[in-house]
């Protein structure tokens, strides 16, 4: 008996040391026909050019179902306690006020964006990601974090949007 417990401790471990320790070496040079491997990686930015969350795109008003929007002169205060709630409950889990965090800082959004892309992202940030090239290069600054579609109202996006105006 003790001859077959030896035995097979034996070929056990004879079969761990025959299953590790090789390692094949990689062949790094460059062959005759063979183009040069450049390491990029898709989503980063190509260029130098201002990150996304600092770009200003006014003009640009996304992609979804507010096409225009105007705002009055003056600041609704119901609405901006109203957003100010909605942001607290839905928001502040990825975006902080005055720092980035694992989303943009809504501080000062209402000089880099309309007020239509902002209730486009709100409304539908998948659609907006798939379409837009501002949402597109946030997605890519900010390490994929996509923004979780909160299904909000038309109501409660305007009264986020209320708030935003109040955030410098």
């Amino acid at each position: 008996m003790r001859t077959l417990v030896k035995f097979a401790f034996l070929f056990t471990v004879g079969i761990l040391i025959s299953c590790g320790g090789k390692e094949e070496k990689k062949e790094e040079g460059l062959k005759i026909g063979q183009k040069p491997k450049v390491e990029q990686k898709e989503d980063e930015p190509v260029s130098d050019e201002i990150p996304a969350s600092q770009r200003i795109t006014l003009d640009n008003k996304g992609v979804g179902k507010i096409k225009n929007l105007e705002l009055p002169a003056t600041i609704d205060d119901a609405m901006v306690e109203r957003g100010a709630a909605i942001f607290k409950t839905n928001c502040t889990a990825c975006h902080k006020i005055g720092k980035r965090f694992i989303g943009p800082s809504p501080s000062g959004i209402m000089e880099r964006r309309s007020p239509e892309w902002i209730m486009n992202m709100i409304l539908d940030p998948q659609l907006m990601v798939a379409e837009d090239r501002c949402a597109k290069d946030l997605l890519i600054e900010f390490n994929g974090a996509a923004m979780a579609n909160q299904n909000m109202t038309e109501a409660q996006a305007r009264d986020i949007l209320e708030y935003f105006r109040t955030l410098k």
